[in-house]
């Protein structure tokens, strides 16, 4: 039976979860401090996924995020904000959340979102973006140039005798501009196709996740070789030739 842990500190709402997710077959544990979320799910690695709250008490869901990957707990986290706002959503990105929902939602909407992280080992590959080129390889689960290894199935890719665990989001990103083929592509079109945020907002996260990304892959993150900046655009990948 899948576990799920419910970080959610209005008890109504974390009540009601609790019901519906073990009406589907599912095993739910509640608690409501984010501190103690972060306490229990470093102890217990065996849940499948995690619905946390942006606001609770103790730890929000932001800092919850951050301390969880930061010690190398990569349990899927779907999280929850009261507000839609895109800078909401980059953040709970940025701290490693895999998926987020606006409160108020629907159930069925957050069942099949949940699902769908912890099916997440087979996520559907995205089609490449409307910009890319029409003659853009198509690339296989696994993709590998210069000696690195990038498993899109498992989230994984290693480098430089290293291997990262990837968010879904990193994961997402790392595939979006190996399958522009090349070329640059834009920060806005990674926010609309990546992140799935249709609207002006702060771009910073995205270089916050290049930056990041370069360190796991390059061998000299501030000159780097694959993971290119494109004055004025955007980013591009280049390393394609190079295994």
């Amino acid at each position: 039976m899948s576990r799920v842990l419910i970080v959610e500190d209005e008890r109504h709402i974390a009540d009601g979860l609790k019901f519906n997710l073990e009406a589907e077959g599912i095993n739910a544990t509640v608690i409501g401090n984010g501190a103690k979320a972060v306490d229990l799910l470093l102890e217990d690695r065996s849940f499948d996924a995690v619905i946390l709250d942006v606001m609770l008490p103790g730890s929000d869901g932001f800092a919850v995020a951050t301390e969880l990957r930061a010690s190398g707990q990569h349990v899927p986290i779907l999280m929850l904000t009261a507000r839609g706002r895109a800078e909401d959503v980059l953040r709970g990105f940025e701290a490693g959340a895999d998926d987020y929902l606006a409160k108020p939602f629907e159930l069925a909407i957050l069942l099949a979102r949940l699902r769908g992280l912890m099916r997440r080992g087979g996520w559907q590959r995205q089609p490449p973006h409307p910009g890319a080129a029409p003659d853009a390889p198509d690339i296989p689960e696994v993709f590998e140039f210069a000696g690195r290894r990038l498993d899109f199935g498992a989230m994984e890719l290693e480098a430089k005798g290293r291997t990262h665990r990837l968010t879904r989001m990193e994961c997402e990103l790392l595939r979006y501009l190996v399958k522009s083929g090349g070329n640059a592509v834009s920060r806005k079109a990674i926010l609309e196709d990546v992140w799935g945020v249709h609207e002006d907002a702060d771009t910073r996260p995205i270089d916050n996740f290049i930056v990041r990304l370069r360190r796991y892959i390059e061998d000299h993150p501030a000159s780097p070789r694959f993971l290119l900046t494109v004055r004025g655009v955007g980013y591009k990948f280049t390393g394609f030739g190079d295994n």
